[in-house]
């Protein structure tokens, strides 16, 4: 079979009553030439009709599908698309996109085109968006709607904070901070360049874009790549969406996400992450150390931040070292409080950020 130019790769473990409906969307795409697209399903402990429905469906499908089959006790979600993503690689031999779903998920017509796009401008690494199922959305209790709401009003304020003190050329505002396997691409050579997807139980989508980040490569979070996700309160993998949904709903006053802090905090962070940027632009990390003083950190610790050759590498020590940059998330309570202040303060991050370029 003819390696095709973009490969989705999905992690599957007993999706019986939702596999169908995430393989018709795919084979539902749009903008894209024919044959340029195939598809890897990464089958693992299935117990369920999984097989049995992608038996019948996937010769059917007008792009192709290469399905794997694996019993394995020590399985976990990272594993899981780690392999799948793995297989995808195999198959584009030299070139070409991979990208990362779930099993739950059910994409745009224009997905891989929008992300294919991206990439064509010039991203190694392309990080959508994602809605829950409208339908198993509305059975979710109201207090986890209005926390919902305001943490993605609250993100979106922080996000443009963020994109305009601290800008990435390459990641422009409007862009979110959503990461998560059920909407990611990447091009083999980027891939490859960071080993792969990390092999860990929980949080692999967020750490592989920590560590292409880090490597100096370019990762764009399009808000027009938006993909359905699932509501259900049981999922397949431990710390998954399902997992965090049922928490909410159990503990509503539970910590929203570490990177929403208070606003005064976030501000700094961004500040200090430009000016630690740009002193490592300019080469003079290791030659002053005024920085290190006004962040709190030692002289051994400010001399590992400097020696890194990469100035993701050289942001990411400083905050783990300094006091004053330790994350400080918030309740839901403070959601509205927070709201309005980065609402007042916003207008004025703009205009500063304007006259300073």
């Amino acid at each position: 079979m003819a390696a095709p130019g973009a490969v989705v790769a999905i992690p599957v473990r007993n999706e019986a009553e939702r596999i169908a409906a995430c393989l018709r969307a795919i084979d539902a795409q749009t903008g894209i030439p024919p044959g340029s697209l195939g598809v890897v399903l990464f089958l693992n402990n299935c117990t369920d009709a999984t097989e049995a429905i992608v038996a019948d469906l996937a010769p059917r499908m007008s792009v192709p599908v290469r399905v794997t089959h694996v019993t394995y006790a020590g399985a976990h979600a990272g594993w899981a698309r780690r392999e799948a993503m793995n297989r995808a690689a195999d198959w584009l031999g030299g070139d070409g996109m991979i990208l990362s779903t779930d099993a739950d998920s059910r994409v745009p017509s224009d997905w891989v085109a929008r992300n294919r796009a991206a990439l064509d401008r010039g991203a190694d690494a392309v990080a959508g968006r994602i809605a829950l199922d409208s339908d198993e959305r509305a059975l979710l209790p109201p207090s986890l709607h209005w926390r919902g709401e305001r943490e993605d009003l609250y993100s979106d304020l922080l996000t443009e904070a963020e994109a305009r003190i601290d800008p990435d050329p390459h990641d422009p505002w409007p862009c979110h901070r959503t990461t998560i396997g059920a909407t990611l691409s990447v091009s083999l050579a980027a891939y490859r360049a960071v080993g792969g997807m990390p092999a860990i139980a929980l949080g692999e989508d967020g750490a592989f874009v920590a560590l292409l980040l880090a490597q100096g490569l370019h990762v764009r979070h399009d808000p027009a790549i938006l993909v359905t996700v699932s509501g259900r309160l049981v999922g397949r993998a431990p710390g998954g969406v399902a997992d965090t949904i049922r928490a909410r709903c159990e503990k509503p006053d539970s910590l929203c996400d570490a990177r929403l802090e208070p606003v005064p905090l976030a501000l700094f962070r961004y500040a200090w992450r430009r000016r630690l940027r740009r002193l490592h632009a300019a080469g003079r990390l290791g030659t002053e150390r005024g920085w290190a003083r006004a962040l709190r950190i030692t002289e051994a610790d400010a001399v590992r931040v400097a020696a890194h050759p990469l100035a993701g590498h050289a942001v990411a020590e400083a905050e783990r070292a300094s006091p004053r940059l330790v994350h400080r998330p918030l309740g839901p309570r403070q959601l509205p409080g927070q709201i309005r202040l980065a609402r007042a303060v916003l207008p004025a991050v703009r205009l500063v950020t304007r006259f300073l370029g």
